[in-house]
């Protein structure tokens, strides 16, 4: 399973490496998430000509849900944050150079980060196109049929849909708070029973200032 659609999944030492760990602390479900957004966005990269890092492209695809598992999520940080921070680890424990490092941290870090992330590195946009493409279908139209199912007979969805806002809260309903101005208050709001959004505006007009 090394080609799927014309995109070969790397298979250094590092990368074996990265894959064995992630998949001891994942689930069918994001396994299969990490490893599409992974085909999803490599795809996008060539289908644009875009020169983009394989190895650490593959590597933050595999990492970037990795903060919502029990293995590494924290008591008070952002998932995304927490995935960041397990990635970098990992590479660094492996002499990695510091600027891949600091690519793939961003690439995990960034990945819900709309509006901002699609402007970073090459491979830190391609990592937010993929993530998008497969959870919301962004862009459906960018990749052709054929490929894309192709993607999903070697990692299925099996109703990725219905499942996966679910997993997303397990991740952080216990620490809702670092939801705040992000993406996954949405999530919060949904499913999380007795959650109230916090509002900015409120922040402001009842801040600590005397006026």
């Amino acid at each position: 399973m090394n080609l799927i659609a014309d995109i070969k999944i790397p298979d250094s030492k590092l990368a074996v490496e990265a894959a064995e760990l992630v998949r001891e602390h994942t689930n069918d479900l994001l396994w299969n998430h990490s490893n599409r957004v992974f085909l999803f966005a490599a795809m996008k990269g060539n289908l644009n000509q875009m020169k983009y890092d394989a190895e650490l492209l593959y590597i933050s695809s595999l990492f970037h849900d990795l903060g919502l598992t029990p293995a590494y999520r924290s008591k008070d940080k952002r998932f995304e944050v927490d995935g960041a921070n397990a990635a970098r680890d990992f590479l660094r424990s492996r002499g990695v150079p510091e600027e891949s490092v600091r690519l793939v941290w961003d690439a995990v870090a960034l990945h819900t980060t709309i509006g901002i992330v699609e402007y970073k590195e090459t491979e830190v946009a391609l990592m937010n196109f993929g993530v998008g493409y497969d959870v919301v279908g962004k862009n459906f139209n960018a990749i052709s049929t054929d490929a894309r199912q192709k993607v999903v007979q070697a990692f299925p969805r099996n109703h990725f849909k219905q499942k996966i806002l679910d997993e997303f809260l397990e991740g952080f309903k216990h620490k809702p708070e670092t939801t705040y101005g992000t993406i996954n208050a949405d999530i919060c709001e949904m499913l999380l029973p007795g959650y109230k959004r916090p509002n900015f505006c409120h922040h402001v007009l009842h801040s600590i200032w005397d006026e």
